[in-house]
C-alpha cells in the first residue's frame, strides 16, 4: 500500500506504530547530521526523521521540494521544545524506508509563494497545492454537500437539465455551439436552467434543485465568470414567503456546516428603501452611513447651484462618515462622482464645535441645522450632492458611501438581508425599450400591471438575498398563466411571431394545467467567496478564466482546425 495514514492525520496517542506515509516534499532542513523532511498532502503536514547511518539516509541526498515520495517509520513524540501548534506538531516519523514516487522539475514557483495571479492560473496545479487555495476548495465542496443533504431532507429531487439547448437571448449574451449535423443552426449553453425548471414543475416534479454549471457570454469583473456554479430551485403551490424561508434556512444550514454562524432572521427591506439609503440593491450595512433627504433643509437656500437644482425640481441628499476631510480629499470625492453624472459634491466637517467648511460662508446656517438634526459629533463629515435625477444622485452618492467605507471604516462579521419589491421592468437605452429587470416569466403584481400603474413603477414578486454588499440569490414567483405571459411579452416589446419562435415550447407547456410556483438561485461560487474572506470568486474556482475570459492553464479559447470549421459549415471572416 502507498499509505497507511494521511499527513493530517497522527497525533501522539499513535506513539510506537509503524507507519506509511505518501505526499508531496515541503521542505528539507539538515540540522548538521539530522535531516528532516516535511511532507505535505491534501490533510495536512507531518515531520519526518531522518538520522545518519539510517538505511535512508543516502537517498535524501535525491530528493527536491515538490517531489513526491513514500516514507515507511515508527512515530514518536517530539521533545516538549520542539512541539508545535499544527495538528502533527506533537509527533514525528523516525523514517526506517523511503521511496521516490516521482520527482519534480524546479517549479516556476512554490506553494504559498507571493506570485502574480497570471503565474497562479497558468501552474494552477501548484497553486492548488497551496494549503489556503486547498481549504478554499474544501470549504465550496462542504457547502455542496450540505446544499444536497438539507434539499434531499426537504424532498427536493435533483434533475439534470440540458446544457445543449435553445439561445433565448432575454438576458446576457449567450455562448452559441454550431450544429455539425444541422449546418447553419446553432445549441446556446443556458445562462440558467429558468425554463425547465419551469416546466418540471407543471411537470408535477413539485421541489426540484440542481447545483449547475451556467454560461454567459458578458464582460466580467471580481464576482463575474463565463461560466459559473448556481444552486438552483424551483418549488410549487407555493407564495414568495415560502420560498423566502426555505432559502433562508437553507443558507443558515451550509453556512453553519463549515462554522459560520448567521442571524436567526434575515432582515428585509425594499428595493425603494435600499436604493434611498444606500444607493445599492445589494447594500453593504456594515459601514453605516445612510444616505438621508437635505432638501427641506435648502429650501430657502440662495447658494446658485443647489438653488438651480431644486427650481429644476431636483432634491439634496448626504450621508454622515467619521473621515478625515481636506479639499484635496473633497476634489476627489467631486471626480467621482462625476463619472456617475453629478457636478461633485459639497461638505462641511464639525471640528472644535464649528462647522468647517469651504462653503461654510455660504450655507452655514443650512449646515449648522443638518448638524443638529443628525447629531454630529466631533470630527464628524457630512458628504452631499444635489441633482435633479434622483436615480442618478442614489447611484452616485452610493457607489461613494462604498468607497469612503472600504478606505476607512473597518468591518467584520455577516450583514445578511433581502431585498424585495423590485421594478418589474427597466428601460434599455440600448435596446430603446422596456425589459425585464430580472427575467421576463417573473410574475408582476397584477393589481399594478392592471391598475394603471406606469409601467416603470410596476413591482414584481422578485427578492435577491444580500449579504455583506454581494447579492448571492435572487429569484421570484413565476407566470403561471399564459395570457399573463403573452402580455407581458407584448409589453417588452416581442410580436407574437417573435415570441412563439423564442419561447413557443414554453406558451405551449403553459396551456397544460401549471400550478403556482417559484424558486431562487444563489451563486455557489460567491456564496463560497464570502465564506472564506476572499474578494475574488477565482480564489474559491478550481480552474477560473481571467478577467478577459482566457483559461491561461490550457490557453482556451484557441484556434480550430480549417477541417473542424468546414464540418460544421463555418466560414471565418477575416478582420479588417
Amino acid at each position: 500500500m502507498y499509505r497507511t495514514h494521511t499527513c493530517g492525520e497522527l497525533r501522539g496517542t499513535d506513539e510506537g506504530k509503524n507507519v506509511i506515509l505518501s505526499g508531496w516534499i515541503e521542505r528539507i532542513r539538515d540540522l548538521g547530521g539530522v535531516k528532516f523532511i516535511v511532507l505535505r498532502d491534501r490533510y495536512g503536514k507531518t515531520q519526518v526523521v531522518v538520522n545518519p547511518g539510517s538505511s535512508v539516509y543516502s537517498i535524501v541526498n535525491n530528493i527536491s521540494r515538490e517531489d513526491v515520495v513514500q516514507v515507511e517509520g515508527i512515530v514518536r513524540k517530539r521533545p516538549a521544545e520542539a512541539i508545535t501548534p499544527e495538528p502533527t506538531g506533537e509527533i514525528e516519523i523516525v523514517a526506517s524506508e523511503l521511496k521516490i514516487l516521482s520527482k519534480s522539475e524546479l517549479p516556476p514557483f512554490y506553494p504559498g509563494d507571493d506570485v502574480s495571479e497570471e503565474m497562479r492560473l497558468k501552474y494552477r496545479y501548484l497553486d492548488i497545492r497551496n494549503p489556503k487555495m486547498m481549504n478554499n476548495l474544501i470549504l465550496r465542496h462542504k457547502l455542496a454537500f450540505a446544499t444536497r443533504e438539507y434539499l434531499s431532507n426537504n424532498n427536493f429531487l435533483e434533475v439534470e437539465t440540458p446544457y445543449l439547448t435553445k439561445s433565448t437571448p432575454e438576458g446576457a449574451r449567450d455562448f452559441l455551439v454550431p450544429s455539425r449535423l444541422k449546418k447553419g443552426n446553432f445549441y446556446a449553453l443556458p445562462q440558467s436552467p429558468q425554463l425547465f425548471k419551469q416546466i418540471l414543475m407543471i411537470s408535477g416534479i413539485d421541489r426540484y434543485f440542481q447545483i449547475v454549471r451556467c454560461f454567459r457570454d458578458e464582460d466580467l469583473r471580481a464576482d463575474r465568470q463565463p461560466e459559473f456554479t448556481q444552486i438552483d430551485i424551483e418549488m410549487s403551490f407555493v407564495h414568495m414567503e415560502d420560498v423566502i424561508n426555505l432559502a433562508e434556512n437553507l443558507i443558515r444550514y451550509i453556512y453553519k456546516a463549515i462554522g459560520i454562524e448567521l442571524p436567526e432572521k434575515f432582515d428585509r427591506i425594499t428595493y425603494n428603501e435600499a436604493m434611498e439609503k444606500y444607493g445599492s440593491d445589494k447594500p453593504d450595512r456594515r459601514y453605516g452611513m445612510e444616505m438621508v433627504d437635505l432638501t427641506e433643509f435648502f429650501k430657502n437656500s440662495d447658494f446658485k447651484i443647489i438653488k438651480e437644482v431644486l427650481e429644476r425640481g431636483g432634491s439634496v441628499k448626504g450621508f454622515k462618515a467619521n473621515i478625515p476631510m481636506s479639499r484635496k480629499i473633497a476634489d476627489e470625492y467631486s471626480e467621482f462622482v462625476k463619472g456617475f453624472g453629478l457636478g461633485g459634491v459639497l461638505w462641511f466637517k464639525l471640528e472644535n464645535g464649528q462647522i468647517t467648511s469651504t462653503t461654510a460662508k455660504y450655507l452655514e446656517n443650512e449646515y449648522k441645522a443638518i448638524a443638529e438634526k443628525y447629531n454630529m459629533n466631533e470630527g464628524e463629515v457630512f458628504i452631499i450632492a444635489a441633482h435633479d435625477n434622483r436615480e442618478r444622485m442614489n447611484e452616485a452618492l452610493g457607489a461613494l458611501r462604498l468607497k469612503v467605507g472600504k478606505q476607512y471604516v473597518k468591518v467584520s462579521g455577516f450583514d445578511a438581508l433581502w431585498v424585495v419589491d423590485f421594478p418589474f421592468l427597466e428601460w434599455s437605452e440600448e435596446e430603446g425599450r422596456f425589459v425585464a429587470r430580472h427575467h421576463p416569466f417573473t410574475m408582476p403584481y397584477i393589481e399594478d400591471l392592471e391598475g394603471g400603474v406606469e409601467l416603470s413603477k410596476v413591482r414584481a414578486h422578485a427578492y435577491d438575498m444580500v449579504i455583506n454588499g454581494f447579492e448571492v440569490g435572487g429569484g421570484s414567483i413565476r407566470i403561471h398563466r399564459r395570457d399573463i405571459q403573452e402580455k407581458v411579452f407584448d409589453i417588452i416589446g416581442l410580436t407574437k411571431e417573435e415570441a412563439k419562435e423564442k419561447f413557443g415550447f414554453f406558451l405551449d407547456a403553459l396551456q397544460y394545467g401549471v400550478p403556482p410556483h417559484g424558486g431562487i438561485a444563489f451563486g455557489l461560487d460567491r456564496l463560497a467567496a464570502i465564506a472564506a474572506g476572499v474578494d475574488n470568486i477565482r480564489e474559491v474556482i478550481a480552474f477560473p478564466k481571467t478577467s478577459s475570459g482566457t483559461c491561461l492553464l490550457t490557453n482556451a479559447p484557441s484556434a480550430v482546425t480549417q477541417f473542424q470549421l468546414d464540418e460544421l459549415g463555418i466560414a471565418l471572416r477575416q478582420n479588417q
